[in-house]
């Protein structure tokens, strides 16, 4: 502040009050020329206009300054506004027919004021209108000269589908704020009475299956999908017509994303790979996941990683006594912590750095929180890594769940769940063979405890550290090759929300033993996922993108399989989770495989061919991913 009073008027007050009194003048001689027809250029008739627009301009001044009409920033003016100028105009006149009937003032008569009133309220709506447009043409010119280049800034042909209220906002949006970077072609949508109609001045030109047509004749380069209400199965099947363009393809973004970022455009998200699964949502009986999670503690081992994080977030949602994160990596540790304290200030939650593998310290952590359930989520996952180093996974795996488990029983915990994978089932690899272990130990754990042992069986989850996905995209952003190891190769996939909610849901059927499996819905074929990633991203595949085929990595199967040939599938309550039959192990045959995997940890020397050797005793069903291979591509009759 300066100390100096600000005028009353500033210069742009000023001129558009002086618009408005010449408009009253304007207004009062017509109104007297279309109703009256004679006498208006007769002293008698001028003097009748004259003082009418005199009294007309003042009321009009006071009512505008009393509504605060002057403080309007023209260049931002709304529907809103120009209606409350309709209804200043209306009180304005409303008072000055008052006043000639009361006072005889004998001004113009009742009906010319009425369309006085009529004809000030168009006109000055309109210069108003016209005065905001010539502004915003005005200050988009002035942003692209003050851009460095007119290349970063020309316009690129868009194409909305969807006419909804979602693209009449973002029509707007651009309209208003980035008309120098978008140019709107028009619309598409899939109502027959829509056809041909324009929203917001924008034509609808055909349904879904015009969008090739469309954008080839347009040459549209960016596609907005602004559907929110749609099943997923059409909502893939658009966005596989979509990808037939060259154009990119951004979504609407969540409901949440919209109340934190008022700007729609900007929160326009990239189409994802799993917007294409069409899958559906998943329900969830919340009550009963609630029950056995509110005001109890709840341990997650492996809390930092892909899956542990989001078992953290959905089980705070449920209000426990204490939520305790245990992790060997401090830095993910500290993310999900910050995170979660941020989201929920109030919550009990504690983080403590540690490895499944030192049976002390997980001793300590059963011994001071005391947990009614365990969530086992810490494990060695990635296949080619472990086939190198098989004696961690062993410790890790093996070993950290067995410390885990035994913890669980000394402290009389109430359930615990094992996170497992459909690479245990007839596994290729170590890691595979690990964890089908690992569901070995604690189904024979349950039976020798009170504590109720289940595990959780799927496949690939969608973005999760190390997964494809998150691979992909990085080798798109630095403009390929898309490496895939085998052009056959296929996996079930699974969002990780989708994924823990779902283990979440299963852990409330659990009542020991039991192998939960989710279902993945149908194998994807990870060739045809780099392909479509690449055309979401608006680019050709081998033309922009090559996609490189490299060769099966070791331990690599072609195909994930959720049951063995031994197991059968359950029905349980839910219609996406079911239970795999458990096979009948003695105690005594676990013992000595755990047993046999001991030796082998304690040994001091022993070749990497060794330690696959006495895996394969402890999991008869680990074989050689060659062979594996082989039998599947005879089955699918796939030429090497």
């Amino acid at each position: 502040m300066d100390g100096k009073r600000k005028p009353l008027f500033s210069r742009n007050k000023l001129v558009l009050a002086l618009m408005d009194i010449v408009i009253v003048a304007i207004a009062c001689f017509f109104s007297r020329l279309l109703i009256t027809e004679i006498g208006y250029y007769s002293s008698y008739g001028l003097n009748v206009i004259g003082r009418t627009f005199i009294i007309y301009a003042i009321i009009t001044q006071l009512i505008f300054r009393l509504f605060d009409l002057y403080h309007n920033i023209t260049r931002y003016e709304n529907g809103l506004d120009y209606l409350t100028y309709i209804f200043a105009n209306i009180v304005s006149t409303t008072i000055i027919i008052g006043v000639n009937l009361i006072c005889n003032l004998k001004l113009l008569t009742t009906k010319e004021l009425i369309l006085s009133g009529i004809l000030i309220s168009v006109c000055m709506i309109s210069y108003r209108v016209l005065i905001r447009f010539m502004l915003m043409n005005l200050v988009e010119k002035e942003n692209i000269r003050n851009d460095k280049t007119e290349e970063e800034y020309k316009q690129k042909n868009l194409l909305i589908i969807g006419a909804g209220a979602a693209a009449r906002d973002i029509i707007k949006v651009l309209r208003d704020t980035l008309n120098h970077k978008y140019n709107i072609i028009g619309i598409v949508d899939d109502s027959p009475y829509k056809y041909k109609y324009s929203l917001s001045g924008i034509k609808i030109l055909g349904n879904r299956y015009d969008i090739p047509k469309i954008c080839k004749k347009y040459e549209v380069e960016e596609i907005f999908f602004t559907i929110s209400r749609i099943s997923p199965k059409d909502k893939k099947e658009i966005l596989n017509i979509c990808q037939e363009t060259n154009a990119s393809v951004r979504r609407l973004p969540s409901t949440e994303d919209m109340i934190k970022n008022k700007n729609i455009v900007e929160n326009m998200k990239k189409v994802e790979i799993e917007d294409l699964l069409a899958r559906d949502a998943i329900s969830l009986d919340n009550h009963n996941i609630e029950s056995l999670i509110k005001d109890n503690v709840i341990l997650v081992t492996g809390g930092g990683g892909s899956i542990g994080s989001e078992l953290c977030r959905q089980i705070i949602s449920y209000e426990p006594k204490k939520l305790v994160i245990f992790d060997i990596y401090e830095n993910n540790l500290y993310d999900i912590q910050m995170e979660l304290n941020f989201k929920y200030p109030i919550a009990n939650i504690d983080a403590i750095v540690g490895s499944v593998r030192d049976k002390k310290k997980l001793e300590e952590v059963f011994k001071t929180y005391k947990p009614s359930l365990v969530f086992h989520a810490a494990a060695h996952k990635h296949v080619p890594l472990m086939e190198v180093s098989p004696l961690e996974a062993i410790k890790n795996n093996v070993f950290g769940t067995k410390n885990v488990a035994d913890m669980a029983d000394k402290y009389h915990v109430k359930k615990m769940i094992l996170v497992s994978t459909d690479k245990a089932v007839n596994p290729t690899n170590i890691m595979g063979a690990t964890k089908r272990m690992c569901e070995i130990i604690i189904q024979d754990k349950n039976r020798k405890s009170k504590t109720e042992y289940a595990a959780v069986r799927f496949g690939n989850v969608l973005g999760s550290n190390g997964s494809v996905i998150p691979l992909f995209k990085k080798q798109i952003e630095k403009g390929g090759p898309i490496t895939v190891t085998d052009k056959e190769i296929t996996r079930f996939f699974m969002t990780i929300p989708e994924a823990v909610g779902l283990i979440l849901q299963a852990m409330t059927y659990a009542n020991g033993g039991e192998i939960f499996v989710l279902d993945m819905g149908e194998p994807v074929k990870i060739y045809d996922l780099a392909v479509n990633l690449i055309k979401l991203s608006g680019l050709r595949p081998n033309i922009d993108i090559p996609i490189e085929v490299t060769g099966l990595r070791p331990g690599e199967k072609l195909t994930e399989e959720l049951l063995m040939n031994e197991e059968g599938l359950l029905d349980t309550a839910h219609n996406k989770i079911f239970i795999g039959k458990p096979l009948e192990i003695s105690s005594e045959e676990v013992e000595k495989r755990i047993n046999l995997l001991s030796e082998i940890v304690e040994s001091e020397e022993h070749s990497i061919e060794e330690i696959k050797d006495v895996m394969k005793q402890a999991v008869p069903t680990y074989c050689e991913p060659e062979k594996r291979n082989k039998k599947i591509r005879d089955m699918r009759g796939i030429a090497v």
